[in-house]
């Protein structure tokens, strides 16, 4: 064996623990703080997840920074031997491992994806999974806020009848400095109306006899939903007799058949009638008594200008 050969033959006993950390580090990759890093899940426990990123030893992602949902069970949301994406927390814990955060990994590709929905007027859809003070929080790759006021078109009482729930609604306010994003349903409900009523509307002609509910009753008249949109029976369209207040003829949650009197395209408004759908009782009196027939009557009121 020649002496070149004899110089490349070494045992690790002789050497030193710096020398080999100096090789090892040699040969795996450096992370820094904020990097994004993939590897392989290898261990979970209750409150950590292993994971096998190359280096020179496995990064820990706590519980705490697996998902944006609280209290996590890790086994519920992770798989061993699964594929993860994580952004580097902290070069070196106490035991020299990276300290790594998946749910901030996801975080920073949602907020794009977000963002640019944001952009383009579009919607979002996410479960909720929290309700808080003054509203709901949704998962929508990241923690967006629903206020209270804008969950439905009218307030809503309990809104914990919404968790577990998934909801389309719209971004109408982000701040990255603050990781603050408000999300609005409302706006959603109402554009989705205005649809429906512009549908309805196109659909309707003078003279076509409709079903509704009465949705809520005024001093001049009754509202009546149509199935999206709400006309007017006004009080002297309720009944052919002398009507003083409307809830002498209808009442809330009533169903009655009305009909189109007109339609105001412009103003989005509707007039309906009521009495329209029932016979004129003027009209059967004039053919059931023709002029200069003889009659006869009960007195039932007498005034100065006559009986």
């Amino acid at each position: 064996m020649s002496e070149i050969q004899n110089s490349s033959i070494f045992s690790l006993d002789e050497i030193s623990d710096e020398e080999m950390n100096s090789l090892i580090d040699g040969t795996v990759t450096d992370f820094d703080e904020g990097d994004l890093v993939n590897g392989t899940v290898v261990k979970i426990e209750r409150d950590e997840v292993l994971v096998d990123i190359g280096y020179k030893s496995e990064g820990v992602i706590p519980a705490r920074e697996l998902s944006i949902r609280k209290d996590v069970n890790p086994a519920e949301v992770i798989s061993l031997g699964e594929d993860v994406e994580a952004l580097v927390l902290q070069k070196e814990d106490k035991e020299g491992r990276l300290v790594l955060s998946k749910k901030r990994a996801e975080y920073e590709r949602a907020w794009k994806a977000v963002e640019d929905k944001f952009n383009a007027g579009e919607t979002v859809e996410g479960e909720v999974i929290e309700v808080v003070k003054g509203g709901l929080i949704l998962d929508i790759g990241l923690r967006g806020f629903l206020p209270a006021s804008l969950v439905d078109l009218r307030r809503v009482k309990d809104l914990g009848a919404f968790m577990g729930t998934r909801i389309e609604a719209r971004v109408i306010e982000m701040d990255r400095n603050r990781n603050n994003v408000v999300l609005s349903r409302r706006i959603v409900l109402e554009e989705a109306r205005k649809a429906e009523r512009q549908d309805i509307l196109g659909k309707l002609q003078v003279g076509m006899k409709l079903k509704g509910t009465v949705s809520s009753i005024v001093e001049f008249g009754a509202f009546v939903d149509l199935g999206g949109i709400d006309g007017l029976v006004h009080i002297s369209e309720l009944s052919w007799n002398h009507v003083n207040h409307p809830s002498e003829v209808v009442k809330v949650g009533q169903e009655v058949e009305v009909q189109v009197l007109d339609v105001d395209l412009n103003r989005e408004r509707i007039s309906l009638g009521l009495k329209q759908t029932s016979e004129d009782p003027w009209r059967v009196l004039v053919s059931k008594y023709p002029v200069d027939a003889i009659i006869e009557g009960t007195v039932t009121k007498l005034v100065t200008f006559g009986a």
